[in-house]
């Protein structure tokens, strides 16, 4: 779907003002741009990568991320000049999107993935073993626009939808005032008068994760222990991740990033769009081997209301089983409950959903009400 002749976006209507590369609020001291030299392209950092910067285990830390919208090349690699068809104008466009898409950077639209990352960055002392515990502390929109992409081959009906020669690009904008936040679609960019869809804005990451061992940098679409491309869109503001330490000093990234998500992320991509990232990254010595338990060295997550088990594997049944373990173990571990009882909680209160079905691996995760388990006391 694309706009023709659209008029100039009116950022000031929006709420949301263009963040450009080290302008507007920056909420700690160690801030890490999405320059060309702090970002990769379709790959995710390994051992053999250096950190952009180095922090003390409890940092906190803003990152710039950029989206891969308008950067890709089946969208020209040029978003100044894609953005520009939906009514965007150049000063709208992020000064760091612009610079990674002239700067020559080496990316196969067939082999790599579409993401840039941002990172990696050393988090001293870390150790494999311990969980590296990645608190969001705030996301802000850089722009007050992106997209939904549908790529044929690809989502949740291939060889049905698109059903249009080539891919299809839905461009969204980004409103807040004092009732909240939302997304808007136009209907039909060509009619004003036929309205839009609007839908509540749930920023988060899709990507975090840490680095793996070697020298081979992992393709950065499907997700694995250690983390990367999860797509979670429960990991926003106040969620918390934990990822099982692969290398000395951890080497965290981040990218991504969404305005919002629906589960299943059906079409391919959902509300892509760049964020500003303020995260907090605290260690948890040894901690691979206590939480969630039984052995089980994979991502989990928790916000302030559940806790948030996460399965992964290629086969949607098989995630959906590894998202049932992780959550018994984590019920084990964290509140003394027999297995058998934890399954029987489960199935009665437990929530399961599908985060994702377009990464090659699929991901399920749950939501486990904490309140649930308030009257709980562990054996002595």
């Amino acid at each position: 779907m694309t706009a023709i002749d659209s008029p100039l976006l009116d950022v000031a209507t929006t709420g949301f003002p263009i963040l450009q590369p080290g302008h507007g609020a920056i909420a700690s001291t160690t801030y890490v741009p999405a320059t060309p030299g702090n970002t990769l392209w379709g790959r995710l950092p390994c051992e053999a990568d250096p950190p952009c910067a180095v922090v003390q285990p409890g940092s906190v830390v803003t990152v710039d991320t950029i989206s891969h919208e308008g950067v890709l090349e089946d969208q020209g690699r040029n978003p100044v000049e894609f953005f520009g068809r939906y009514g965007v104008g150049g000063s709208q466009v992020l000064d760091d999107a612009q610079q990674v898409a002239d700067s020559g950077m080496p990316h196969d639209f067939d082999d790599d993935g579409p993401h840039l990352v941002t990172g990696p960055i050393a988090v001293a002392g870390a150790r494999p073993g311990d969980l590296l515990a990645v608190t969001v502390l705030n996301l802000t929109p850089r722009v007050p626009y992106g997209m939904v992409s549908a790529r044929h081959g690809f989502g949740a009906l291939p060889g049905e939808l698109p059903s249009t020669p080539g891919p299809v690009f839905t461009f969204a904008t980004a409103h807040a005032d004092h009732h909240g936040a939302w997304g808007r679609m136009a209907v039909d960019p060509t009619d004003p008068s036929r309205g839009s869809l609007r839908f509540p804005l749930r920023p988060f990451l899709g990507v975090m994760g840490v680095a793996v061992p070697g020298d081979e940098r992992p393709h950065s679409v499907p997700p694995g222990r250690h983390g990367g491309n999860i797509d979670i869109s429960l990991l926003g503001e106040g969620s918390t991740l934990f990822l099982p330490v692969q290398v000395d000093d951890a080497l965290v990234y981040f990218g991504d990033p969404h305005f919002a998500q629906g589960d299943g992320e059906v079409a391919l991509t959902a509300f892509e769009a760049s964020l500003r990232a303020t995260v907090k990254l605290d260690v948890v010595p040894g901690g691979a081997a206590l939480r969630p338990g039984h052995g089980r060295v994979a991502p989990f997550a928790e916000t302030d209301d559940y806790l948030v088990p996460i399965g992964l594997d290629r086969d949607l049944n098989e995630a959906m089983r590894d998202c049932v373990r992780c959550a018994l173990d984590l019920l084990v571990t964290d509140y003394g409950i027999e297995r058998h009882l934890a399954m029987a909680y489960l199935s009665a209160a437990g929530d399961f959903a599908v985060s994702q079905v377009v990464d090659d691996v699929k991901g399920v995760h749950a939501r486990i009400r904490k309140s649930d388990f308030r009257e709980v006391r562990r054996p002595h």
